[in-house]
C-alpha cells in the first residue's frame, strides 16, 4: 500500500459514523499485530487510516512533531488530539500552536471537564502534589477517554526505548479499558532515530528538549533532568509515580 493509496481511502471513509464491534477490532489486532510487528512505522500509519478511516486519530503530548509529522504525509488533515490539561509549561502550547499552523493536521485541542480553578474548589488547591494520580485522572485519562468515543483506534508516540514499562509495547494493540485498538508506529524507533528523523524532515520539537527537559508533561509536575540520569527522572519527581495514566 503507497501513502497515495492510503491517504485516499483515508479521504473515501471520511464520513464514516458508525464503528466496528469489539471482536472485529480484536481480530483486526490479532492479524495486524503480527503481520506489522516489524514494519516501517510510515506503513503501520498507512495501514491505520486505510482501515479506520475517520475513525482514527493520533495524540500527542507535543515534545515533538514527529507522529504528527508523519501522519500528515500520510492522511492529510488527520486528527491530532492534544490533552490541554491547564498546567502546560508555554513551550508546550507554543509548540502545539505551531504544529497547528505548519502541518497538514486537524489540530483537536481538548480540555477538562473542570478549568483549573474548579479542581482547586472541589479538590483543594494544588491537587497535584498531594494525589497526583487523581490530578492526572482528572485533566488527562478522562478527557482521553471521552475524545477517544468517536474513534475506533488511536495512534500515540509510545517508544518501547522509553521506560520498563514500555519494552514489550505491541506495534498493534488492544486497549482494554477504552475498548479500543491502540497503534503505536514508532514503538521500535530508538533515540538516534528519533533524532535522526527530526533532523532529516525539519520536524518542529518543543525547545525544553534541549533545556534538560528530554520528558516534558505538566510544568508542576516536571523537572530538569541532570546529565545521566534517567531521561523520564523529571516526571513526578520523589513522588514514585512514572505514567500518568494513558499507557496503563
Amino acid at each position: 500500500m503507497t501513502a497515495a493509496t492510503a491517504s485516499k481511502a483515508f479521504r473515501a471513509r471520511g464520513t464514516a459514523t458508525e464503528g466496528r464491534s469489539e471482536s472485529e477490532l480484536r481480530d483486526l489486532v490479532r492479524i495486524a499485530g503480527t503481520e506489522l510487528e516489524l514494519a516501517p512505522a510510515e506503513d503501520i500509519i498507512e495501514w491505520a487510516v486505510a482501515t479506520f478511516g475517520s475513525r482514527f486519530c493520533i495524540t500527542s503530548s507535543m515534545g515533538d512533531a514527529v507522529l504528527a509529522h508523519l501522519a500528515s504525509k500520510v492522511a492529510p488533515g488527520v486528527d491530532v488530539v492534544f490533552l490541554d490539561t491547564g498546567y502546560h509549561f508555554a513551550e508546550t502550547i507554543g509548540t502545539r500552536d505551531a504544529v497547528a499552523a505548519t502541518l497538514d493536521v486537524k489540530l483537536l485541542s481538548i480540555t477538562p471537564k473542570q478549568t483549573v480553578a474548579e479542581q482547586d474548589a472541589e479538590h483543594g488547591k494544588d491537587l497535584f502534589a498531594r494525589d497526583p494520580d487523581l490530578c492526572c485522572a482528572l485533566r488527562k485519562v478522562q478527557p482521553l477517554n471521552e475524545s477517544l468515543s468517536h474513534y475506533d483506534a488511536w495512534a500515540t508516540g509510545l517508544r518501547r526505548a522509553e521506560t520498563r514499562n514500555r519494552v514489550i509495547a505491541p506495534v498493534i494493540g488492544w486497549d482494554a479499558k477504552k475498548g479500543k485498538v491502540k497503534v503505536s508506529p514508532l514503538a521500535r524507533w530508538d533515540d538516534a532515530q528519533v533524532e535522526t528523523y527530526i533532523a532529516e524532515n525539519g520536524v518542529l520539537v518543543n525547545p525544553l528538549q534541549y533545556d534538560g527537559y528530554p520528558s516534558i508533561g505538566c510544568a508542576p509536575c516536571t523537572r530538569r533532568v541532570a546529565p545521566g540520569e534517567d531521561p523520564r527522572a523529571g516526571r513526578w519527581s520523589g513522588t514514585g509515580k512514572t505514567e500518568c495514566g494513558i499507557h496503563v
